[in-house]
């Protein structure tokens, strides 16, 4: 195993364990909401923005996770039909578009809205958080991609060169 399949397979490790706690966070915030409002009769009026903020992570982080699994859809009719090598051309380029848009738009992106909603300081209305704490998570999941992707990439070009 290389460096960046070390890299990449501890970030992978780190972000499902990420992704469970996140996903408990948000369980037990939304149990309380629903407890809180319906037998209590006096709903939390923090738990609902805290779950929508998590909710963001959570969709963030899991959207790397899957990509890095090859868990999101993706339509294969026209790939199916080229030759060995067609296909793996095929998925270098798809697998570089995607490197492309995590780092021009998620990355680059990202860090504009995180220092957009950080510099006046944007906060939210029931925590007082500052949002570019929650937009935070657009550049590291965009980072995240990228580095997934170029490993992909890496791994399709071995392939590409050894046919």
């Amino acid at each position: 195993m290389g460096n960046l399949d070390s890299v990449v397979f501890h970030i992978e490790a780190l972000l499902k364990k990420l992704l469970v706690a996140l996903m408990a966070i948000i369980v037990v915030g939304v149990t309380w909401q629903v407890f809180s409002r319906y037998v209590l009769q006096s709903p939390s009026s923090t738990t609902e923005e805290a779950a929508r903020f998590v909710l963001i992570w959570i969709s963030l982080f899991g959207a790397a996770y899957a990509y890095q699994l090859g868990s999101h859809l993706g339509l294969d009719v026209v790939v199916n039909k080229l030759s060995e090598r067609g296909k793996l051309l095929a998925a270098t380029l798809s697998h570089s578009l995607v490197v492309g848009f995590a780092i021009f738009v998620m990355v680059y992106g990202g860090i504009s809205l995180v220092d957009l909603t950080m510099t006046p300081v944007q906060t939210s209305a029931a925590l007082g958080l500052k949002m570019g704490y929650v937009y935070f998570a657009v550049p590291i999941a965009g980072a995240i991609i990228a580095l997934f992707g170029i490993n992909k990439v890496r791994h399709l070009i071995t392939q590409i060169k050894s046919l």
